[in-house]
């Protein structure tokens, strides 16, 4: 079996391919439902072999089955951890409500690495997920880009009954009071 190129070397190459403003903008359509399913395997497949890399994305049987069709907002959102620009925040305030958890989870992983303080209120309903990956997420992308007023909700995860919350949790309280210069108490 071949090895397969890493997400970041994918769209590297898309971007080196078609530019990065072409391929940001495939990835926020994807992600709004402004190219839906139907299309993105349709007319449009050659958008999304290239931000994937594989000539039959997901390895599904044609026709895709439509409730896989949510993994074409899960791979645009994967985009945006290695490409950006500006404009994309409004696109991932719409992804912050998408109903595929691994989309949401993306989103607070975005958050989290590009410290956008703009998408964490949207992000608190993950706090409350009942996947602990999808509430570890939330936690961190709330301590990276979050505010003062946002430590109570991170501080009421402090007895999860999972362990990674728990961890991400005394972690991004840590995060937060050194990225604002101030005590949380």
């Amino acid at each position: 079996m071949a090895d397969r190129e890493s997400p970041r070397d994918v769209v590297r190459a898309a971007c080196a391919t078609y530019g990065e403003d072409v391929v940001v903008d495939w990835c926020v359509a994807f992600l709004t439902g402004e190219i839906p399913g139907e299309a993105a395997y349709g007319a449009e497949l050659p958008k999304l072999v290239a931000i994937t890399g594989s000539e039959n994305p997901g390895g599904w049987k044609a026709p895709v089955d439509p409730g896989n069709y949510y993994w074409i907002r899960v791979w645009a959102a994967r985009v945006f951890l290695y490409v950006w620009r500006d404009d994309v925040v409004d696109a991932l305030l719409v992804a912050a409500r998408d109903p595929a958890w691994r989309v949401r989870e993306h989103v607070a992983r975005i958050t989290a690495q590009r410290e956008l303080g703009q998408l964490v209120d949207a992000l608190l309903p993950m706090l409350d997920h009942e996947l602990p990956r999808v509430r570890t997420a939330a936690v961190r992308a709330i301590g990276a880009a979050g505010e003062y007023e946002h430590a109570d909700a991170i501080r009421a995860l402090a007895d999860d009954p999972d362990h990674t919350v728990r961890a991400a949790v005394d972690r991004a309280l840590t995060t937060l009071e050194d990225r604002l210069d101030r005590p949380l108490d």
